[in-house]
């Protein structure tokens, strides 16, 4: 049986952490159109965001990894 491929969109979306636990995902809404939200919200986006557990078997299976 040949080998699983790596699902190339997903790979560049999203990335394992250094334990390999949890999948970091981006940030939605901060790409453009800024001046109308708040330093605070805009701020926010800085943090991690992190796949919800439901959709972690699709993903990591997409990325080749269990």
């Amino acid at each position: 049986m040949p080998k699983m491929k790596t699902h190339k969109g997903t790979a560049k979306r999203f990335k394992l952490t250094g334990s390999g636990r949890k999948i970091k995902r981006a940030n939605a809404f901060k790409s453009h159109i800024l001046t109308k939200k708040s330093p605070k919200r805009k701020r926010a986006f800085r943090d991690d965001s992190f796949v919800h557990p439901s959709d972690e078997k699709v993903i990591r299976k997409k990325l080749g990894i269990g």
